[in-house]
């Protein structure tokens, strides 16, 4: 091995792992003007196909660095999912409703191919170095920064580098949450399970149909994967040969089951896997972050596993960014976990009970679960209702970083229509926001001195059918405007991330700014950057 040398520049943000939460992590920070470092151990994509779907708000996160449109040509939307029995027969069927965010509620996925998208996006950002084939052995930090020792596993060098904060997207065995002596607690589910991908030769009625087959008999996944793909997943039941089991014969044996010949797919790869629901006991250590997988683990069962870390690295992303411009204190990097870590458990403990409904093996529940569930079905809306109340639940954070007193916005994001910009063009709200702390308005603006002596830029909401202004938006959907008139808020102060900071009804004025808030003016961030 050759010596070690030091790096002596320091960057300002490494991130550790190149999966979906350190690629996201990795657009975000490099469209926010940081100097950055990506440590990946592997070559290429992970090839296999592991996450199948994502939701409206993750794409919304995507849309910030101008991925949105381009990842979506990739996707499938709008595709219905059905529980059905183990006859085939449907016992509950639903499409996800939109939450607001202006993109499809739900989008199937093929990882490798969105991955690859989003690591093209890095590539735009000169201010961002990736490290591919290389690993990190050893991290310390002091008051100053964090050094990391990195091993070149193509050259069999070693080299210290140095970053001011570190965000560990290393996986869910993350070596750096070792290193850091953080426990990882939780359970592994005894059901181990085969996930096959394919690549569809003959299309079959339905195949873009998301199914859970509820059989006793052996549960399945039955899920459409974009660009010609197909992902089946089957539990390795008592008695099986696991080894038998990912063979392309014991493949086609399971999958004739519903039908589907062997010259209609292609067996690419069949890997097996468990099921976990583990959480870090800390989010944070001093300068070190741990997010995705490397923060918590959860079954797949209402495909978040990979969302929660996409929006783990939103919400930590900004947060990094205006402590090191000096816009806000470190203090602010406590709210990371505080906002995050509720979230995750509930979505963990959804994904838990969708899961209960999909793997009963005792008969009679399953017998009972399919009667009671298809006579709901039949009842005007509680179909839809209970899906959606137990599918995704709505990120709203009760604690964390926020102005008090609270208010019913306080904590929840705005809702993303379209609107019409000050030029008379149609826009997603988002790219008017940009990513900036901002006041907005119901109708024209009233003075809101401490923020506006702070330069927080200031957006007037006008009704659908106003003539184009300046500094204002029209919502022509009819949605902003009745969210805040509903949220009793005349004017809400609104983080780079779109949730709300705090909020005040007609003739009130808002909370004041947060300690030591030092927003730079757009100048200054551009120069900055």
């Amino acid at each position: 091995m050759n010596e070690i040398r030091a790096e002596g520049d320091a960057y300002d943000v490494a991130v550790i792992g190149y999966g979906p939460t350190g690629v996201t992590a990795a657009n975000l920070l490099g469209a926010m003007g940081l100097r950055v470092v990506v440590l990946e151990r592997d070559a290429e994509v992970f090839s296999r196909a592991r996450a199948i779907s994502t939701d409206e708000e993750v794409i919304r996160i995507w849309q910030r660095v101008g991925l949105a449109d381009r990842l979506k040509q990739d996707m499938l939307a709008e595709r219905p999912l059905d529980f059905v029995d183990a006859r085939g027969r449907t016992f509950l069927s639903a499409c996800p409703s939109p939450r607001g965010h202006g993109h499809p509620p739900q989008m199937f996925i093929y990882q490798p191919a969105l991955e690859q998208v989003l690591r093209e996006g890095v590539d735009r950002y000169p201010n961002v170095e990736i490290l591919l084939r290389h690993e990190c052995l050893r991290l310390t930090q002091n008051a100053e920064g964090a050094e990391l020792t990195v091993l070149n596993t193509e050259g069999d060098s070693v080299q210290r580098l140095h970053a001011k904060y570190v965000i560990a997207a290393d996986g869910g065995s993350s070596l750096t949450r070792a290193q850091l002596n953080v426990g990882y607690e939780g359970r592994t589910y005894e059901d181990r399970w085969v996930v096959i991908d394919t690549e569809m030769l003959k299309p079959w009625p339905d195949h873009d149909r998301l199914r859970f087959r509820c059989d006793p008999a052996r549960p399945a996944v039955d899920c459409p994967t974009p660009l010609g793909h197909h992902r089946w997943e089957f539990p390795i039941l008592p008695g099986d040969d696991e080894k038998y089991l990912v063979t392309d014969d014991a493949i086609h044996a399971m999958i004739a089951k519903y039908g589907i010949g062997p010259d209609q797919v292609k067996i690419l790869r069949a890997t097996v896997y468990s099921h976990h629901v583990r959480f870090a006991a800390r989010f944070r250590v001093g300068r070190v972050f741990l997010a995705g997988d490397a923060a918590h683990a959860m079954p797949p069962w209402i495909g978040q596993g990979m969302a929660a870390g996409v929006r783990d690295a939103a919400n930590l992303c900004w947060k990094l960014a205006a402590v090191l411009r000096g816009e806000l204190p470190e203090t602010v990097l406590d709210s990371y976990e505080a906002e995050r870590k509720p979230h995750v458990k509930e979505i963990t403990k959804r994904a838990v009970f969708v899961g209960r409904i999909i793997t009963e093996r005792r008969v009679p529940a399953a017998r009972a679960r399919d009667t009671t569930l298809r006579a709901l079905r039949w009842a005007t809306g509680i179909n839809s209702r209970l899906v959606d109340s137990n599918w995704i639940p709505v990120a709203h954070y009760a604690k964390g970083f926020q102005a008090h007193p609270r208010t019913r916005s306080s904590g929840k994001q705005l809702p993303q229509p379209w609107v019409t910009d000050s030029s008379g063009t149609r826009v997603r709200l988002d790219d008017v926001l940009a990513g900036r702390w901002l006041l907005l308005h119901v109708g024209l603006p009233r003075p809101q001195l401490p923020w506006d002596r702070a330069g927080v830029p200031s957006l007037a909401v006008l009704p659908a059918g106003s003539r184009p202004v300046e500094d204002a938006v029209v919502d022509s959907e009819g949605v902003l405007l009745p969210w805040l008139t509903d949220h009793g808020a005349a004017v809400v102060a609104l983080r780079p991330d779109a949730y709300v900071y705090a909020a005040a009804d007609v003739g009130a004025q808002l909370p004041q700014p947060p300690a030591g808030f030092a927003p730079l003016s757009p100048t200054t961030a551009s120069t900055a950057q």
